[in-house]
C-alpha cells in the first residue's frame, strides 16, 4: 500500500465506462474523484450525435452546458469506438454509465437489456430524465422543470410574485448525481459479494426530489411543525426561523431557534428590561414580539459583518456574514483547506476547480491528489461475501452500521444505510437526544421518515462504562456515522483514531458546516447558515429592476435543508468507495465530508466563470422560466435549450408567425428578443391550468413542468407509477405518516423494509443480550445505573400495551 503518507483512493482498480453527456456526467466525476478508472467513451451512433439530432438526453443544440461538462470530465481518458471496439472495452469494465434518450435511436443501439444478458456481472447506471419504466419516459427535463417537478419552486420566492428557481444553474442534477453514485456503488459492493450484477433505471427527477429539499423525507426543526400539505413559499416565516439583517457593510444572518441560543443574543444586547421576561424563552413568543427583531436590528445597525461574527462566536449565537460568492472564495477557510485548485480546462483557459468534496484519511478524495499507483481490479469481496444475509432482496444486508448522527445529516446518512438492507444501531441518550426528535416520548414525520430502518439504543457515552459498550459494538461494525462538531467525536470516543484500535477495518464518517479543520471548523453551522457563509444566499433574490432599485435586498434563501440531504448521500458514497478498498487492503478509514464544500461544488461552473472575467457570458435561451397559468398561484416552467425546441413550442401553442420570424430562428436572436418570447408563452398558459400547459408542452418535446404543491405529488401518475411514496402507521401517531418509498428502481432490488422509526433506546435490551452478549441481570443493572437507557411504547400513558 505505500507509506503511510500516501494516499490510495478507495475506488481505485474499479473500472468505468461513461456514455453520459450533459449534465449528468457529474456522476463519473464523483467516481473518478474517489480514484475510480472513468474512461469516456464516445460511442459511434449512440453518444456521438451522428444519429438523430434530439438523441441524447444532453443538450446537443445549447453550447452553454459546455464549461460544466468540461469540469466534470477533466483527467479522464477518452476512447472513441465503434462496433468492432465495443466489445472488448464492455467485457473489461465493471460499470457502465449511459443516459441515451428514451424512445430514441442511440437507445435502441446500445440496448443496455442486451448488454445485461450477455455480461450478467456488469452494473449498469441507465440514467434519463424521467426513467424508462413508465408512460413518462419521453418527457425531458430543466433544470426549472426538475424544480417545478419536485415541489422545490412552490417553495422559494416571496407570496405574489414569481416563483424563483434557485442559484445554481445545474443544482438538481448534481444533487441528483450523488444519488445516483451512491446507488451505482452499493449494487457494485453486492456485485462482488453474489456475482450478479444488474441495471438500474435512474431517474433525474426522482434524484432530484429526494435528495435537493424532499418535501416527505427528514427536515430541519424549525420547519418540522409545518404540515407537509401546507409547505409553500412563506418568506415571512423563513424571515423569522433565520433572519438576515442589515448591518454597516451589508447583511448577516442569525439563528435563534433553540433557548440558549436565545439567552446568548439576550446577553449580547446587554440584558435589556423589555426582553428580560422569561416568556422569551419560548419560540412562539419571540417569533410573536412586534418588537424583539427590530431591536436587534437596530442593535447590528453600526456593526460590521466582521464584529458580528466575532462577538456572536463569544455568546454562541449561531451566525454567519451573507458573502457574495468572491467574498466566500477568499476566506481563510477555503484558502486554508486548499478546496480549489488551478486547472488548465483547455488551452489558453486556466480557472479554478474544487479538489473533490470528500476527504479520505486526511487526503483530498481527488484526481487531482497525489497517489499510490493505480490497483488491480477487485474480482470479489472476500470480507462481506460470508457475512449472513435475510434475504430480502438488498444490496447491503449483512453490513452493521453504528450511527451517532443528528438531525438531517445525520438521520438521512444512517437511513440510506438502512433502507438499502444494513443493520443500522442508532446510539443516543436522554441528555443528549438527537434534536430532530422534539420530545422523547413521540414522533413526527420528519423523525418517522428519517430514522425508518433502524434500532436504537441507548448509551451514555460520557461514562467510561458506556464509552467501553460503544466500543465492544464498534468491534463487530462495519461503520460509524457522526456529524457532531469537529473534536465532540474524539471527546466521547467515537472517532476513527480511536476506534481503529479496536477494530482495524473500521470506517468512520464524520459531516459537519466547514470541515475539521480551518478557522471555521468549530462554527456551528445550521444549512442557512452555511449557505449565507458560501454565497448561496446572496445569489438567492430575484433580479433587480433598473427602475426600482431596492433599497434592502429581498433574500429567498427559503430552503431548510439543502445542502444536508446531498451530504449526507455523498458521506455515504465515500463510506460505500471505502468498504470497497478495505475488501482489497483488509484496513478502514476515515470520510469528512465539510457542507459548504458540497454546496460549493454545486458552483464549480459559476466559479469557473466568475475567475475567467465572463460572468455575464452565461444566458439560457428563451423562453426560459416560471410562467403565470389559469388559477390562484399556479405556474409551470417552459424551457427551450434550442432551434428544435423553439420550433415545437412555436406549433405546440399555435404561433407560426413566431416560427416564421427570421430574427427568431437562432439562440441569439431569441435572447435579444427575450421579452416579446416570453409574452407570447405567458399570454398561452394564461389560460390553461399548469398540468395542460406541461403536458401539451411535452407532448410536443418542450421541457416544461408544473409547479406542483408537495401534496399534489403524491396523486400525479408519474410518482405513482414510480412507487414513489408510501404510507405508515406509526404506533405512536393516529395517523399514517406519508414519506418516501423506492430507493433503487432496478432488476434485483426490493423495496426498503418496513421497519418504523424507533423510540429513544427502544431497542436497547435487544442489542445489549445480541449484540453485547449480556443477561438480564446485567442489563438491569446498567438500566439502574444510567449506563443504559430504554424508553418504551408502554411506558407512555395511552400508547402500547
Amino acid at each position: 500500500m505505500g507509506s503511510q503518507n500516501e494516499y490510495d483512493p478507495p475506488l481505485s482498480g474499479v473500472r468505468i465506462l461513461d456514455l453520459s453527456t450533459g449534465p449528468m456526467t457529474a456522476v463519473g466525476r464523483l467516481l473518478a474523484d474517489l480514484g475510480a478508472q472513468v474512461t469516456v467513451v464516445r460511442l459511434a451512433g449512440v453518444n456521438d450525435n451522428t444519429g438523430t439530432p434530439d438523441d441524447n438526453t444532453g443538450t446537443p443544440d445549447d453550447d452553454t452546458d459546455v464549461l460544466d461538462t468540461a469540469i466534470n470530465r477533466r483527467a479522464m481518458p477518452r476512447v472513441d469506438a465503434d462496433a468492432r471496439h465495443w466489445p472488448d472495452l464492455i467485457a473489461g469494465a465493471d460499470i457502465l454509465v449511459e443516459n441515451t434518450r428514451p424512445g430514441s435511436e442511440s437507445e435502441a443501439r446500445l440496448d443496455v437489456r442486451r448488454i445485461r444478458v450477455e455480461h450478467p456481472g456488469l452494473v449498469v447506471l441507465s440514467i434519463s430524465d424521467f426513467g424508462r419504466d413508465n408512460e413518462f419516459r419521453e418527457w425531458q427535463a430543466t433544470t426549472p422543470v426538475l424544480h417545478a417537478l419536485s415541489s422545490e419552486l412552490t417553495r422559494s420566492g416571496i407570496p405574489g410574485q414569481v416563483p424563483l428557481i434557485p442559484p445554481a444553474r445545474q443544482l438538481p442534477y448534481h444533487v441528483a448525481a450523488a444519488q445516483a453514485a451512491v446507488l451505482v456503488l452499493s449494487l457494485y459492493l453486492d456485485k462482488l459479494r453474489t456475482g450478479a450484477g444488474d441495471l438500474i433505471d435512474f431517474s433525474v427527477l426522482d434524484g432530484a426530489m429526494q435528495t435537493l429539499d424532499p418535501p416527505y423525507g427528514s427536515a430541519g426543526t424549525a420547519s418540522a411543525g409545518v404540515a407537509v400539505s401546507k409547505q409553500e413559499r412563506n418568506w415571512i416565516a423563513e424571515q423569522l426561523r433565520y433572519p438576515i439583517l442589515k448591518c454597516a457593510d451589508g447583511y448577516i444572518r442569525i439563528c435563534l431557534l433553540a433557548k440558549r441560543q436565545w439567552h446568548g443574543m439576550f446577553e449580547w444586547l446587554g440584558r435589556p428590561a423589555e426582553f428580560a421576561d422569561p416568556k422569551y424563552d419560548k419560540l412562539r413568543e419571540r417569533f410573536m414580539s412586534p418588537t424583539l427583531m427590530p431591536a436587534i436590528a437596530t442593535f447590528f445597525r453600526d456593526k460590521t459583518r466582521a464584529e458580528l461574527e466575532s462577538a456572536a462566536q463569544r455568546y454562541r449565537v449561531p451566525a454567519a456574514a451573507v458573502l457574495t460568492l468572491s467574498e466566500a472564495l477568499c476566506t481563510d477557510q477555503i484558502r486554508q483547506r486548499g478546496f480549489l485548485r488551478e486547472v488548465e480546462l483547455a488551452p489558453g483557459l486556466t480557472v479554478p476547480v474544487p479538489v473533490g468534496v470528500a476527504e479520505i484519511d486526511g487526503h483530498r478524495a481527488s484526481t487531482l491528489t497525489d497517489s499510490v499507483a493505480p490497483q488491480h481490479r477487485l474480482e470479489s469481496a472476500p470480507i462481506l461475501a460470508g457475512r449472513p444475509r435475510r434475504n430480502e432482496g438488498l444490496p447491503l444486508e449483512g453490513l452493521r452500521v453504528l450511527d451517532l448522527g443528528v438531525i438531517v445529516v445525520g438521520s438521512d446518512t444512517g437511513r440510506l444505510f438502512g433502507d438499502l438492507g444494513a443493520d443500522v444501531v442508532k446510539i443516543e441518550n436522554t441528555a443528549f437526544p438527537d434534536g430532530l426528535r422534539g420530545n422523547l416520548t413521540s414522533v413526527s414525520q420528519t423523525y418517522a421518515a428519517g430514522q425508518r430502518n433502524k434500532r436504537s439504543i441507548g448509551i451514555d457515552l460520557r461514562s467510561d462504562e458506556g464509552r467501553a459498550l460503544a466500543h465492544r459494538l464498534a468491534a463487530e461494525a462495519d461503520l460509524v456515522l457522526t456529524n457532531f462538531k469537529p473534536g465532540v467525536a474524539a471527546t466521547l470516543g467515537v472517532d476513527h483514531d480511536t476506534l481503529k484500535a479496536v477494530n482495524p477495518g473500521i470506517v468512520v464518517v464524520d459531516s459537519s458546516a466547514f470541515g475539521p479543520t480551518g478557522p471555521w471548523a468549530t462554527r456551528m453551522g445550521y444549512g442557512p447558515l452555511v449557505r449565507a457563509a458560501a454565497g448561496f444566499t446572496d445569489m438567492w433574490v430575484y433580479p433587480e429592476d433598473p427602475e426600482k432599485p431596492a433599497k434592502r435586498r429581498a433574500f429567498c434563501d427559503t430552503v431548510t435543508v439543502y445542502p444536508d440531504h446531498v451530504s449526507a448521500r455523498i458521506g455515504v458514497l465515500a463510506a460505500l468507495a471505502l468498504l470497497l478498498r478495505r475488501e482489497r487492503t483488509g484496513a478502514g478509514g476515515s470520510v469528512s465530508i465539510a457542507q459548504s464544500e458540497v454546496m460549493l461544488s454545486h458552483l464549480a461552473a459559476e466559479i469557473a466563470e466568475q475567475s475567467a472575467g465572463a460572468t455575464s457570458a452565461f444566458e439560457r435561451d428563451a423562453p426560459w422560466g416560471v410562467f403565470e397559468s389559469a388559477g390562484d398561484d399556479q405556474w409551470v416552467a417552459v424551457t427551450v435549450r434550442g432551434d428544435a425546441d423553439w420550433r415545437a413550442l412555436c406549433a405546440a401553442i399555435g404561433r407560426a408567425d413566431l416560427a416564421a420570424d427570421p430574427h427568431l430562428s437562432t439562440r441569439a436572436g431569441r435572447v435579444a428578443e427575450r421579452a416579446r418570447v416570453e409574452d407570447a408563452v405567458r399570454a398561452w398558459t394564461a389560460g390553461r391550468s399548469p398540468t395542460e400547459a406541461m403536458t401539451t408542452l411535452q407532448r410536443a418535446g418542450v421541457p416544461a413542468g408544473a409547479a406542483l404543491r408537495a401534496a399534489e405529488l403524491l396523486d400525479w401518475d408519474y410518482y405513482v407509477a414510480r412507487r414513489a411514496f408510501r404510507e405508515e402507521l406509526h404506533p405512536l401517531w393516529t395517523t399514517p405518516f406519508v414519506m418516501e418509498n423506492v430507493v433503487i428502481h432496478s432488476e434485483r432490488i426490493a423495496d426498503p423494509p418496513l421497519r418504523q422509526a424507533p423510540l429513544l433506546g427502544e431497542q436497547t435490551r435487544e442489542i445489549a443480550a445480541d449484540l453485547l452478549g449480556l443477561d438480564d441481570e446485567q442489563i438491569d443493572d446498567l438500566l439502574r445505573s444510567g449506563v443504559l437507557e430504554s424508553i418504551q411504547p408502554a411506558e407512555i400513558d395511552g400508547v402500547g400495551v
